[in-house]
């Protein structure tokens, strides 16, 4: 009863802070500031996944008005994420536009179902080194293809493809003017990026995506240069629901895997995202079923219109907690924004060259390469090490889920390596008789060492094989032991072998 009423009290206290002038007034300047992040990362990602920008502005809408209002966490901000660009782009590229929707709207269901099945914090026992890994691959991926972007040339198709085309690249800016001026238009977007945090502070108010692009379009403007630009549809024009042919393809084998990585992807990508945003704030903590269900619903929204998937961004959602936002009206708020810029303000992307937001996603890209972090990583944890720039690699050389799948798979191995350990102790007692004490875990991956050591026993001595201070005994190791046992009491051999502590006995 008193719990219930304490629910009770801070769900109306919730409720009155959230009316309250002040809070609005916060959470009204925060919406704002995520607003003016999130039109340039909702353009670049969409440009980058080969689809019209406006459907990344359609996914931001529904990130901010229908997920933004679910249940889950208060303050993290969801949309199109560079992270899933690269899968973006394969889909399109295989199945086609008209059936990105329906890739989509399956991902959402899915997400909804694992979220009323509470498997939202299974998520959370994802390794770290494959979801790092994961983000790495995504970011070489994004920085190879999105420098083809920066001069206005094709990229190719695989991940070998782009590292092999670099040095064709470098000549084609060399020597075609209109690529030396778009890939000097990205290269100087892209510095200003980086520089953004040493300026003064009243500069930084302004978001630094808003600013390097705003500056880009200023200068190919005013230089008059002959550079590709956003091309712009409307608003509704760019919505294509997913038709029963595109939803009947959604049993082809490809497809579904396809499904999955971007289920996988996107609900590792919000969870990991959530349990940042947690630490960055004081709040409630965030429900990690209610979560996955709440980007479920926008998942399937978004399918439903043909837009691209959706996960909660780091970038965004930290903007929202560093702009002083109060409860999720911020949030909410945020998507409203968007809905009234791509409503009344879309020819104002016509003017953005292509080049500016490449490099806004290269530097997306760079930051999702954990550089830093790599080399302490492997002086601690070397084989974490390892499983990361495995699945970073695996995702470069072959696709997004078969590099995930790579990484799980280490993982696991590494895991039952790791857990696996067994200590073989020898006593010599007086007499001659021998003891051999096995403690920890006897599985088949460590039946090697136990063999070696016993096989180095004399055979002339009796032996005893204490088994009692072991955690687990596969068949595999019972079967070998029993094996040994029975060897070492072959013909010719007086002296006994004897396995205790497992309720048999071999040899008298």
């Amino acid at each position: 009863m008193l719990a219930s009423l304490k629910r009770s009290t801070k769900r109306s206290t919730s409720k009155l802070s959230a009316l309250n002038p002040s809070t609005f007034r916060h959470d009204v300047l925060a919406s704002l500031v995520v607003f003016l992040v999130a039109v340039p990362l909702c353009v670049g990602v969409a440009v980058a996944s080969g689809v019209p920008a406006e459907l990344g502005l359609i996914t931001g809408i529904v990130g901010g008005i229908v997920v933004g209002w679910l249940p889950g966490s208060s303050f993290q901000v969801s949309g199109p994420a560079a992270g899933l660009t690269v899968l973006v782009h394969e889909a399109v590229q295989k199945f086609g536009l008209a059936s990105l929707g329906a890739i989509v709207l399956a991902a959402g269901a899915l997400q909804l179902a694992l979220g009323a099945l509470r498997c939202g914090r299974w998520f959370r026992a994802i390794s770290v080194a494959v979801v790092q890994g994961m983000l790495a691959g995504i970011g070489l991926i994004l920085i190879l293809g999105q420098v083809y972007a920066m001069a206005d040339a094709d990229q190719p198709g695989s991940g070998l493809g782009k590292i092999a085309g670099l040095p064709g690249l470098a000549a084609q800016i060399i020597g075609r003017p209109e690529a030396l001026a778009a890939f000097a238009v990205g290269a100087g977007t892209f510095g200003l990026l980086v520089l953004w945090k040493w300026l003064p502070a009243k500069v930084r108010t302004v978001p630094g995506p808003l600013a390097a692009i705003g500056v880009a379009t200023a200068a190919t403007a005013l230089l008059g240069l002959p550079i590709a630009r956003v091309e712009v549809q409307g608003l509704l024009a760019s919505i294509q629901p997913p038709g029963l042919g595109e939803l009947g393809g959604l049993a082809q084998l490809s497809v579904i895997g396809t499904v999955l990585a971007f289920t996988l992807i996107a609900s590792a990508e919000s969870l990991f995202s959530a349990a940042a945003v947690d630490r960055m704030t004081d709040g409630a903590r965030t429900d990690y079923d209610k979560e996955l269900m709440a980007q479920g619903a926008g998942n399937a929204v978004c399918g439903v219109l043909g837009a691209l998937p959706m996960t909660a961004v780091i970038v965004r959602s930290a903007a929202n907690v560093q702009a002083g936002a109060r409860t999720k009206a911020s949030r909410v708020l945020h998507g409203v924004w968007l809905l009234v810029f791509a409503a009344l303000l879309p020819a104002a992307l016509g003017v953005v060259p292509i080049a500016a937001l490449a490099a806004v996603l290269v530097h997306a890209g760079v930051k999702l390469v954990p550089a830093r972090q790599l080399p302490q990583l492997w002086r601690e944890h070397r084989g974490e090490a390892v499983i990361l720039a495995v699945t970073a690699g695996a995702i470069v050389v072959t696709d997004m889920f078969e590099g995930v799948l790579l990484g799980l798979l280490l993982s696991v191995v590494k895991s039952a390596w790791e857990t696996s350990h067994v200590q073989v102790e020898v006593r010599e007692l007086t007499g001659g008789r021998i003891i051999v004490i096995l403690r920890g875990n006897a599985t088949f991956l460590r039946l090697p060492k136990i063999l070696d050591a016993l096989e180095a026993l004399p055979r002339n001595k009796p032996v005893e094989l204490d088994l009692t201070e072991l955690r687990h005994l596969d068949h595999a190791c019972r079967t070998a032991l029993d094996g040994w046992a029975a060897q070492h009491n072959g013909p010719g051999s007086a002296p006994s072998a004897q396995l205790t502590g497992t309720g048999a006995s071999v040899g008298e």
